[in-house]
């Protein structure tokens, strides 16, 4: 194989991709067909693939999918704290958008409460991963797995804890329909039980080859109990400040 030297560093390559900086060996002038096939659809196509290809992952095996990443099998999944930021705001635009339609959804008397989660959801979802990691790292020690390693764990479950609600928030949106409204009403609350359930799945599909089903039946309950305890401390904790 002909070796020649990288346009970007000067690096002598003989693959398809410089070791040294990674750029394509094959890079040539820009003309308007390599314009609109490599650097608009293929960098569009590109970003896109990984994105679905996670969130897919995410949602039908999110403990494999960590455990993947942790191994270092990276390089075919979107950086996972980008899609926790672009799933938040999908959630946020769908929610405003809901209420928009049914502003009569919301009692008087749970006016302050909304307005207080709506403010602060953030804080609370994103609180949600040092917690889960915490519990995790001491529930699951014989995993091994260090702090940060637990956190990518978190990540991946609040990821398709997220797409769950935004999926929710659409399905409520088409709710709004008269029609449909016994069917959405069914939907929703199977998605609800899908929220509560999903960390649960997580730990389940991570570590299932290493610990029997009493095993991991009895550290889930322990897990959810301290979850519990956790989020409502949290939450009383933020509305009594602010």
């Amino acid at each position: 194989m002909s070796k020649k030297s990288c346009l970007n560093c000067g690096h002598t390559i003989s693959g398809e991709f410089c070791s040294h900086c990674g750029q394509k060996s094959d890079t040539a002038r820009i003309t308007p067909h390599s314009l609109i096939k490599n650097d608009i659809l293929g960098s569009i196509w590109h970003v896109e693939a990984k994105f679905f290809h996670t969130l897919k992952d995410v949602l039908f095996k999110p403990g494999q999918t960590a455990m993947d990443y942790i191994s270092g099998k990276r390089i075919k999944y979107y950086n996972l704290f980008s899609l926790l930021l672009i799933l938040f705001g999908f959630n946020v635009l769908a929610l405003h958008f809901y209420l928009d339609l049914n502003p009569q959804e919301i009692p008087a008397d749970s006016s302050n409460i909304m307005s207080f989660f709506s403010k602060y959801s953030k804080t609370i979802l994103f609180a949600l991963i040092p917690i889960l990691a915490f519990n995790a790292f001491i529930i699951f020690k014989r995993m091994k797995l260090n702090f940060a390693e637990h956190i990518i764990i978190a990540s991946v479950s609040l990821s398709a804890i997220l797409t769950i609600l935004l999926l929710d928030d659409v399905i409520s949106i088409i709710g709004t329909y008269d029609p449909l409204s016994n069917i959405i009403n069914i939907l929703d609350k199977i998605l609800v039980y899908g929220l509560l359930l999903f960390p649960a799945f997580t730990y389940f599909n991570a570590f299932k080859n290493s610990y029997s089903k009493s095993g991991l039946f009895w550290r889930l309950s322990v897990f959810y109990v301290i979850l519990g305890i956790e989020i409502f401390t949290i939450i009383i904790l933020i509305y009594k400040i602010f």
